[in-house]
């Protein structure tokens, strides 16, 4: 008897990228629900997926929920959900916890005038993320080009009453960050 193989990595990260856009973003857009925390059954996401023309087997949701290098999605019995990054209303309903005393932020250099200015704000999103390390923060700012690392003295942040809170997968979610609070590279 031979066992199923993984599915290649492109298909992978195709099939991570389009959960994240409905776990995070347009659920509407192939007829799927998310209750107030942001969970769904998760056999309600693969019939969606389906739905949605592309089909995505209960092998393939576990093997990128296993294999996700940044452990985007949360499994809960027989719930997923995406562990942050939201663009749509959610109640993640995580406690507040105190940070360590830095944080990270990874990001470009041509957004440096307007987070020096404005501090960091979550734009589209409900929080801004912040990472434990700087090599996690430095993989976040490659992304969008050469990456650049700003410290956030999250220990101050805290003392003043900011408050934090840490997702299933490490990143830690604030707010907003004050310019005050943000160390740049020289």
């Amino acid at each position: 008897m031979t066992r199923p193989q993984p599915p290649d990595e492109r298909r992978t990260v195709k099939i991570s990228k389009y959960l994240s856009k409905h776990l995070r973003h347009q659920p509407e857009r192939i007829g799927l629900v998310l209750d107030a925390q942001g969970w769904t059954e998760i056999d309600a996401l693969l019939q969606a997926t389906a739905r949605g023309g592309f089909p995505v087997t209960r092998e393939e949701l576990d093997h990128v929920v296993a294999t996700n290098d940044k452990k985007r999605f949360a499994i809960e019995g027989t719930r997923i959900r995406a562990s942050q990054g939201h663009t749509i209303e959610v109640d993640l309903d995580l406690p507040a916890a105190e940070p360590p005393a830095y944080l990270y932020h990874g990001t470009v250099a041509d957004r440096l005038p307007a987070i020096r200015a404005e501090g960091l704000r979550p734009m589209a999103r409900h929080h801004v993320h912040l990472s434990p390390d700087r090599e996690t923060a430095t993989r976040v700012g490659a992304r969008r080009g050469r990456p650049i690392v700003i410290s956030v003295d999250a220990g101050a942040m805290h003392r003043a009453g900011h408050v934090f809170r840490v997702s299933a997968n490490g990143v830690w979610l604030a707010d907003a960050v004050p310019p005050q609070f943000l160390r740049f590279p020289d």
